[in-house]
């Protein structure tokens, strides 16, 4: 066993975990979940029935991942976070009776490649965030967030892009649609009004 579970995580015996990945202390994998190499799920996290993880993927403490989300490699989500599978939510249907797995359909968030979701952001499904966007601590995405998009508030709305590192880009002098990372310098193009593509450096 190449991996590391708490005695007091419970795991299903169905779920895969990957070499060298961390369940800490009172996290719950369920039936049929996969975690890919080098993922750490944090104390009291959740880890729905089915949901798909990439490789090196962090899960802070008391995260909620609920299935069918499919988390890329390298995404982080931060403590408390929240990723719901019920647009409609009901206890109970029309005639009061309880509602059961199988009364409802559930949908999921789709979280790309390095993408973070910072402390107690909810993602409302069905949402996609993109590839190493940034959604701040306390936001509540209620629709698809771009590639490299930086978002903030109730209900979250872009308000600029970050880069790989996660730094904030800076509009580049006299270069319309051309943002910089200012620990990198590498170089990101706007190409339509939600569309960021990275292009080279700025050496």
């Amino acid at each position: 066993m190449n991996y590391r579970i708490q005695p007091t995580a419970q795991v299903d015996e169905t779920a895969r975990i990957g070499d060298g990945s961390s369940v800490w202390e009172l996290a719950q994998i369920r039936e049929q979940a996969r975690l890919g190499e080098g993922c750490v799920v944090g104390r009291g996290a959740y880890v729905g029935t089915g949901v798909q993880i990439g490789n090196n993927v962090k899960i802070q403490n008391y995260a909620l991942v609920y299935e069918p989300a499919e988390l890329a490699d390298g995404v982080f989500i931060g403590p408390a976070v929240v990723l719901t599978n019920d647009h409609n939510p009901r206890s109970v249907d029309p005639d009061g009776k309880q509602k059961r797995g199988g009364d409802w359909e559930a949908v999921g968030v789709k979280i790309a490649e390095g993408a973070s979701l910072g402390a107690r952001s909810v993602a409302v499904a069905p949402v996609r965030i993109g590839r190493w966007a940034m959604v701040a601590a306390g936001a509540v995405v209620t629709k698809d967030v771009p590639d490299f998009g930086l978002v903030v508030g109730v209900p979250a709305r872009r308000i600029g892009w970050v880069g790989h590192v996660g730094v904030k880009l800076t509009a580049r002098e006299g270069e319309p649609g051309v943002w910089e990372c200012p620990q990198t310098g590498a170089l990101y193009r706007e190409t339509g009004p939600d569309t960021l593509v990275e292009y080279g450096s700025g050496a």
